[in-house]
């Protein structure tokens, strides 16, 4: 029991960064111990609770850990090189763990002493930025990844514009304002792994996901604001209590006045998701009855027409894409593959149609190069990547 006691003690200490040398010296020795593993269960155990909860009471950056931890580059306190190794694995392990976890699975399976399995052919693949597509009311197509700065076009009495942020921003022309024009519309379509933003012509923000598209009106006329999408798109709406703005995902309809909420209807997902930050919105099947949303909540349309409303979001998940990262709440395999696949562009099959059955909880960047994060998936054991090219072959 002491042993158990120390050995949870010093690697909270460790991870706190409040180890001395000596105790390095002694949290490698118990960590050569076969009862290593035994020993640091239940700690394990208990700081994946408080996690799980967002009850994190220690300040640790795991991805910095795992790599450090990977890169074999110096941690603090370590002596020998045979001794830095063995706290290496121990802590890249852990670090893996509760970045990316399907359970306490790299102890169990001493996952940090196998040969990588990732290719080196794949050792740079990065988020694939593709290419956007604006195309006009007259069906001619630019490409504003490649346009410079500046005006783009002009539709009607609105012109485009290419903002420095890489967003395109509609204004309607001063000089013509109230001259009548007949209704004319764009759509911009994102690829795998591109996102790009719009401001369309009543100010309203909107940020496109990988594989994403709207359509939309170049100037607002009628007593509503009417856009369209696939894929997925956060909104910031300007208000204006006299025109709602509505949006149409598949068979969901959202109504708002004035609101941010994000908006998921991939049609390889389960269901169309409507996420509320701030402000309300109703939605409504094709020619179902409208639920109002509250922030913090979540509209689910099933494929069968039928609306689910989540009290309690994970509002942080839903939004994740925006500020650049991937996060994952007891997240199956398929569905994290889903979101890779759409972001690196490649094409995931599962070895003789068997899906290892995996759920994960985690924070990476979208930076992040994607053999490292088959790495990372890798450790939680019992999952095995190949890359071919553009395929990815997933296998127990």
């Amino acid at each position: 029991m002491a042993d158990q006691e120390r050995i949870q003690y010093l690697f909270d200490q460790y991870l706190r960064k409040k180890c001395t040398p000596a105790e390095v010296d002694e949290l490698i020795m118990l960590l050569q111990d076969e009862k290593a593993e035994e020993m640091l269960s239940s700690r394990m155990k208990e700081l994946w609770e408080q996690i799980k909860e967002e009850q994190k009471t220690y300040p640790v950056d795991w991805q910095r850990i795992y790599d450090q931890a990977t890169q074999d580059q110096d941690l603090p306190g370590i002596g020998s090189r045979s001794h830095k190794r063995i706290l290496f694995r121990a802590v890249a392990a852990v670090a893996a763990l509760f970045m990316l976890s399907g359970g306490l699975y790299l102890w169990r399976h001493g996952a940090w002493g196998k040969k990588d399995s990732i290719g080196k052919q794949a050792t740079g693949t990065q988020p694939q930025n593709g290419q956007t597509v604006l195309t006009l009311s007259n069906g001619a197509t630019v490409m504003p990844d490649q346009a410079p700065n500046g005006i783009l076009t002009r539709q009607g009495h609105t012109r485009i514009v290419k903002l420095d942020s890489n967003e395109l921003a509609y204004e309607p022309l001063s000089s013509e304002a109230g001259i009548a024009q007949t209704a004319q519309y764009n759509t911009l379509t994102t690829p795998r792994g591109g996102q790009y933003q719009v401001r369309l012509p009543d100010g309203t923000k909107v940020w496109l996901n990988p594989a994403s598209s709207i359509r939309y009106p170049v100037a607002f006329t009628g007593k509503e604001r009417r856009v369209e999408i696939t894929g997925e798109a956060y909104f910031e709406v300007w208000p204006n209590a006299a025109r709602p703005f509505i949006v149409t995902a598949g068979n969901m309809q959202v109504k708002v006045l004035g609101t941010h909420f994000n908006i998921n209807a991939y049609t390889d997902e389960a269901s169309v998701k409507a996420t509320l930050l701030e402000g309300s919105i109703s939605v409504k099947a094709a020619n179902g009855p409208a639920v109002a949303v509250t922030p913090g909540q979540q509209a689910q349309l099933s494929k069968e027409g039928e609306i689910r409303l989540v009290k309690k979001a994970d509002v942080d998940e839903a939004v994740a894409w925006k500020k650049g990262l991937f996060v994952f709440h007891s997240a199956d395999l398929p569905a994290v593959m889903r979101e890779l696949a759409r972001w690196y562009d490649v094409e995931v099959v599962y070895k003789d149609d068997h899906t290892p059955e995996h759920h994960f909880t985690g924070t990476i960047r979208r930076q992040e190069e994607l053999p490292k994060i088959f790495k990372m998936l890798e450790l939680t054991g019992g999952i095995h990547f190949e890359i071919e090219g553009k395929k990815i072959i997933v296998s127990p």
